[in-house]
């Protein structure tokens, strides 16, 4: 059936079921979100002479709650105005309406007896044919669709979502032997499709996957920290980005979650698991269970394996918890030999053998949490999952791992793998040996551009399942390749569509980068059709090598710095006046260089998650790489008849003065770094590179042309820098702004209003080009500015001086 849904029901307005109600408004779903009504009144309320039947107090749980999550940090929602898109009411009042929906999400307290009573009432009222799903993160999901009607548990299931739903991917699926394998399909696409997720197909076994697997890993750190001597700031310094995971690595993590909740999934696979090897480890620590009888959980009791306090100046100190004598200290800096050899290893796949093999207390460290959790995952093939990738995709997706246990196995190596777990006292599945046994040395293989598994069951390779459609670019292969030099790779997507990509440190953009990306214009101009400009990793860009700018400023390399600046303001017009389509497709952070390449484009496919933004303004100077320009363009572009021109240039020289950077997609709309009409957001993560293509495609087969270069750019002069001169002045009068900042206000305004002009007047982007060039350089010249390049460079913060 064509199945679509419009409107979603949400039972339950707790921290998880107001989160997945924001992430379909996300989406554009109409979403009816449901919670019981208040049993008792509150002073407030009697005072006021309300009763119980007052609407604002049936309201007051649900519409509490969602206004809470409403004003959370991170928010769960991409734009505010799409909070419209909820509903609230409650179950005693506006169950029935559940009838109009095509899915219906119970997100109620963790007790089977109040999720049948729901299910009771959605029994009632559903429509035959809509789905019906539980977010259970432990609760057998067979044992809430017993006694229920065919047509029910055949459109049943459990669907988990991880805490917060908008950020993190994880979608675990969890059917029953009923479920529909229609519903079960249907489910995995519209999760990947539409919720921007990485959908897992999991059995219906005590915390599915990934919290079965990350709890374990959490518990034998907490057994294997004591025995190793190592303190809660040795295991996050451990555990965090050194390993390709959160900053919050392990017990920071664990503060952040809530360490109740932690025990709460261990005690449930201790109890529930009695066959399971390492039950042992899920045994709760002495420390542990101090720190639970003391309430010490984490955040949300305001300490946990960390806690903020005062010291005696008066200043904000982050103590840690000593695990022998339950007492808060001061932090020390972790200090290992394993990981000052890995300094300069930026790759995690050619950084995770050399930690694992250290000779230290690190690596010793490395290599009993890893051989451990080999042995463990490979236990649970096929308890709980038949494949491996399903259990690499859980972890990734749900723990923020950029390698899963299996592609961390392949790179330690299988047999070393084995041969550690062994020593130390664990047991690898027989499967695993077969593996090795039949001449398969990996897990995971690329053939033809298409990644495959080890299939235990079949004993052979299998290709993992994927869109069509979705292009991976570390996938492809070698014979993709157009073009390469030491940073920028250009490939040959296919149906004459070229993709630039570049993998520096962080993507930022250098010298080899600006080549790159004219070499791509010039062999896409001469054999294909278009361009897309696309990276894999953490983010789009950063933006431009400061540390180059500031070398060159700093020596006084006056000329080179031009030139510098100049090849990168005649890149990013090249693209835009190229005889050729381009395309980008940002993600996560696309900042400074990184954000005017993207002003530049065609047309721009964003993801959602897109941290968008002008931000030289930090670092001393303004955008140099034709931003400023181009907010000047835009804002001729927004001037109309009638309206005071003067409030359009103020909204433009803000975003700019205040560096505002997107928090979503659809907030760089918002900001001006989106164009609507022009410029669209797609949440999946995994089809946006597919989707650029197709849309740099389209363009080409509908008859691209080169435009013309603009000269009739509308900027106010004289009329604006009245305004930006008082308000600079204003400002540092008051002790709002620096000096420094000051100087970079008038300069950014002089810019954006064309210059010294005497009233408004047309000017070219050549123009504009010459007069933010000469602007911004200089300001790199300025000392202040240096000051604060060289605090970026060395300490990764901004000076404010």
């Amino acid at each position: 059936m064509n199945r679509i849904i419009k409107k979603v029901a949400v039972l339950g307005s707790g921290v998880m079921g107001s989160r997945i109600a924001c992430h379909f408004a996300n989406i554009g779903v109409e979403v009816l979100l449901l919670d019981m009504a208040p049993k008792e009144l509150l002073p407030e309320e009697s005072a006021k002479g309300l009763t119980l039947e007052s609407p604002v107090v049936r309201g007051r749980i649900v519409q509490g709650a969602l206004q809470a999550a409403l004003k959370s940090n991170p928010s769960p929602i991409y734009r505010a105005a799409f909070a419209k898109r909820i509903t609230t009411g409650t179950f005693e009042d506006d169950m029935s309406k559940i009838a109009q929906c095509d899915w219906t999400i119970e997100v109620v307290v963790e007790r089977l007896d109040i999720k049948k009573m729901i299910f009771d009432q959605v029994e009632k009222y559903r429509r035959p044919g809509s789905l019906v799903s539980s977010n259970t993160s432990g609760i057998p999901i067979g044992s809430m669709a017993e006694g229920r009607s065919e047509d029910f548990q055949k459109h049943f299931c459990g669907t988990h979502f991880f805490n917060p739903p908008r950020y993190l991917k994880l979608l675990e699926i969890i059917p029953t032997p009923i479920t529909s394998p229609e519903v079960i399909s249907f489910l995995h696409d519209y999760g990947q499709r539409y919720l921007g997720k990485t959908t897992v197909l999991c059995k219906d076994t005590p915390a599915f996957i990934a919290n079965r697997i990350g709890v374990y890993s959490i518990q034998a750190l907490f057994h294997l920290v004591n025995e190793l001597g190592l303190t809660v700031e040795d295991v996050d310094k451990l555990t965090g980005p050194v390993l390709g995971r959160p900053k919050s690595a392990t017990f920071r993590t664990c503060d952040v979650v809530g360490l109740d909740t932690l025990v709460h999934v261990a005690h449930g696979v201790h109890t529930h698991c009695p066959s399971d090897e390492a039950r042992a480890t899920f045994e709760i620590p002495t420390y542990v269970t101090t720190m639970v009888e003391n309430k010490w959980l984490g955040d949300k009791t305001k300490q946990g394996f960390y806690k903020k306090t005062k010291n005696e100046k008066g200043e904000t100190e982050i103590l840690s918890l000593d695990l022998i004598t339950c007492e808060y200290k001061a932090q020390k800096k972790s200090k290992f030999a394993t990981l000052e050899s890995t300094k300069n290893i930026d790759q995690l796949n050619k950084r995770l053998p050399v930690l694992y093999q250290g000779t230290d207390k690190a690596g010793e460290f490395y290599k009993r949490s890893f051989s451990g959790l080999f042995a463990y995952v490979s236990n649970r093939i096929p308890e709980i999952s038949d494949t491996v990738y399903s259990i690499d995709d859980a972890m990734k997706a749900g723990f923020g791992w950029q390698l899963g246990p299996y592609e961390s196995w392949d790179l330690i190596g299988i047999e070393q793998g084995i041969k550690d777990a062994e020593s130390n006292g664990h047991s690898v599945a027989q499967w695993v040996k077969d593996m090795l046994s039949k001449g398969h040395s990996a897990f995971y293989k690329i053939e033809n551009g298409r990644k495959y598994y080890y299939d235990p069951t079949s004993q052979s390779y299998v290709q993992i399942p994927a869109p069509y459609h979705m292009i991976v670019l570390s996938q492809m292969p070698a014979s993709s390749i157009v073009w390469t030099n030491g940073a920028c790779t250009v490939r040959d997507l296919g149906d004459g569509i070229l993709c630039c990509s570049w993998q520096t440190k962080m993507n930022t953009i250098g010298g080899e980068v600006i080549q790159g990306l004219n070499k791509a214009i010039d062999l896409a101009e001469t054999s294909y059709k278009g361009l897309v400009l696309y990276n894999e990793g953490d983010n789009f860009s950063a933006g431009a090598n400061v540390g180059m700018i500031f070398m060159l400023a700093a020596d006084q390399e006056y000329e080179e710095l031009d030139m510098a600046v100049r090849a990168f303001q005649n890149t990013v017009m090249r693209m835009r006046y190229s005889s050729i389509p381009v395309v980008g497709a940002p993600h996560n952070m696309a900042l400074g260089g990184g954000c005017e390449i993207n002003l530049h484009v065609d047309k721009v496919v964003a993801h959602a998650e897109l941290y968008m933004g002008l931000v030289e303004f930090g670092v001393g100077v303004i955008p140099g790489g034709a931003g400023t320009k181009e907010f000047a363009l835009r804002c001729s572009d927004e001037f109309k008849d009638g309206d005071i021109k003067l409030n359009t240039f103020r909204n433009r020289f803000l975003t700019i003065g205040q560096a505002k950077v997107s928090t979503s997609a659809y907030e760089a709309f918002d900001l001006g770094y989106l164009r609507p009409g022009i410029d669209e957001v797609i949440v999946s993560r995994e089809l946006q590179l597919s989707r650029a293509k197709e849309a740099c495609l389209e363009m080409a087969n509908t008859g691209y042309t080169q435009p013309p270069m603009r000269k009739d750019i509308t900027v106010l002069g004289q009329e604006a820098l009245g305004i930006v001169y008082v308000g600079a002045n204003s400002m540092k009068s008051g002790h709002y702004i620096s000096e420094h900042d000051q100087l970079i206000s008038e300069k950014l305004g002089f810019v954006l209003a064309g210059g010294d002009l005497s009233g408004p007047t047309q000017v070219s982007e050549k123009y504009l080009l010459d007069l933010e060039r000469k602007t911004f350089l200089e300001l790199c010249m300025q000392r202040k500015s240096l000051e604060r390049m060289q605090s970026l460079v060395t300490t990764g913060k901004i000076l404010r001086n």
